[in-house]
């Protein structure tokens, strides 16, 4: 038997992956009984940023990420590919169906046991996977402190606005994706003047920001890869022109010509009545956010569902702390997964937890955990956040630099082309060694649970 604690991305696919394996699971998670700032549902693993997975491409390292997982039997990419909407040449998901589906999927397994309830300190016993994410509940945050020795490094994240599409004036707006990617309708694109951009940029920069509850928050950092619209405006004014604002690869189709600048918005759910503001995450005060993205042409009247918000993120120093296998040093039954580790994004979190449970159900088993090979996507993340200079430790994204250099010429595209071919070789040889037995009856008919949730409901 193991203990998951938290039911986010990392901790519902360590749950899934010890199941799978023929191990029970107790999977604790504290909503609805208690609530965070940012959660709006008491599903599994709920989406509380975009709801976009990006890249889709093996040249794209998170295209290979995704990639490695499925073919781990990852329930996180069972659920996402289910309920993906258009997005061009990324992966988005409509929120409500892949958390349902989730969640369905670990209710119905006969090996998961679920517990609604808050967990204040670390179980002193038994094998242990603590996938908690950034907003850790105090109380099991101090006794984490305490366990690791090392005080909790610290950033800020942001969440962007979700609109109504039936709030929009379409007449000011036209759908194309990027360089014509995907179907070329995916997103939503709202063209810029220079004058009307400089307008904007000027509100932007002047806007007043929500100030965090906490007075030891106020000197926390931004995450270089999600910084707020608002930070990235007063970077320079050309910032957003070549960040969220750039208009390269988006031609008006009226005039074609590329705008000055070009606000993006992508479908959010699979019924596409709502959308949301590509790279807006931002910290401004709810009433500055309605003055001044009601500037962008077609949102003057947009109806916002929901503000975006910034929270704190805390994640633990990693290289002190754990084994490439995610177990700690102190304690080889008690294992750390997801964003707490110091990997950023979704499929990042879920492939910690996957690694995380799989050694955790090896370990239930009699069996030694492993380490995930480097030339993988996954086996390279683990080893960043494990073998990284302590001291300069920051969050991070897959990237092809955390993979071991492919011999051979060419281009960048061509250089990842390599890299992720030899990625999913040496995951390939490597997959007879962690495979789990056939599964029985009630598994895999929670597996099919897990891809036909939404449809069931609906």
């Amino acid at each position: 038997m193991i203990t998951v604690i938290g039911a986010g991305l990392a901790g519902s696919e360590a749950a899934w992956q010890a199941a799978r394996r023929g191990v029970r699971v107790h999977l604790y998670e504290m909503r609805p009984v208690r609530s965070t700032a940012v959660h709006r549902t008491d599903r599994f693993a709920e989406l509380v940023c975009s709801n976009s997975l990006r890249g889709a491409a093996l040249e794209n390292a998170a295209g290979l990420l995704k990639e490695e997982l499925r073919r781990l039997g990852s329930l996180i990419m069972a659920a996402a590919d289910a309920n993906a909407v258009p997005a061009g040449g990324a992966l988005a998901v409509d929120r409500e169906g892949f958390s349902a589906a989730v969640t369905r999927a670990l209710e119905e397994h006969p090996l998961v046991t679920i517990h609604r309830e808050e967990v204040r300190q670390i179980p002193p016993e038994g094998i242990v996977v603590i996938a908690t994410g950034p907003l850790t509940s105090d109380a099991l945050a101090e006794d984490i402190r305490r366990f690791t020795g090392e005080e909790y490094l610290s950033f800020y994240d942001a969440a962007s606005p979700i609109v109504t599409v039936e709030s929009l004036d379409m007449t000011k707006l036209y759908r194309a994706s990027r360089y014509g990617k995907g179907e070329g309708t995916e997103y939503l694109n709202a063209p810029m003047t220079r004058e009307e951009y400089e307008a904007f940029w000027s509100e932007l920069v002047r806007a007043e920001v929500a100030t965090p509850h906490n007075p030891e928050d106020r000197n926390v950092c931004f995450f270089e890869g999600c910084l707020p619209v608002e930070e990235l405006a007063r970077r320079g004014p050309d910032t957003l022109r070549f960040g969220p604002m750039k208009p390269v690869g988006l031609p008006d189709p009226r005039t074609g010509r590329e705008p000055y600048a070009v606000v993006q918005l992508r479908q959010d759910n699979a019924a596409a009545t709502l959308y949301n503001l590509v790279g807006f995450q931002t910290g401004l005060r709810w009433g500055e956010q309605q003055r001044i993205f009601r500037m962008i042409p077609g949102l003057e009247r947009a109806e916002f569902v929901r503000f975006g918000v910034m929270h704190r993120n805390t994640f633990i120093k990693s290289p002190r702390v754990l084994l490439p296998t995610l177990q700690t040093r102190r304690r080889p039954t008690l294992f750390f997964a997801g964003q707490m580790t110091g990997v950023e994004g979704y499929v990042e979190s879920a492939a910690g937890g996957l690694v995380a449970g799989v050694n955790a159900a090896r370990l239930a088993l009699g069996q030694d955990p492993v380490v995930f090979p480097p030339e993988t996507a996954v086996g390279a993340l683990a080893r960043y956040i494990t073998e990284a200079d302590p001291e300069n430790f920051q969050p991070m994204n897959i990237a092809f630099g955390l993979l071991p250099p492919v011999p051979g010429s060419g281009g960048k595209r061509e250089r990842h082309r390599r890299a992720a071919e030899a990625a999913l070789r040496a995951l390939e040889a490597f997959l007879p060694v962690i495979e789990p037995e056939p599964a029985g009856v009630g598994q895999e008919m929670t597996v099919s649970e897990a891809t036909t949730a939404r449809k069931n409901e609906t």
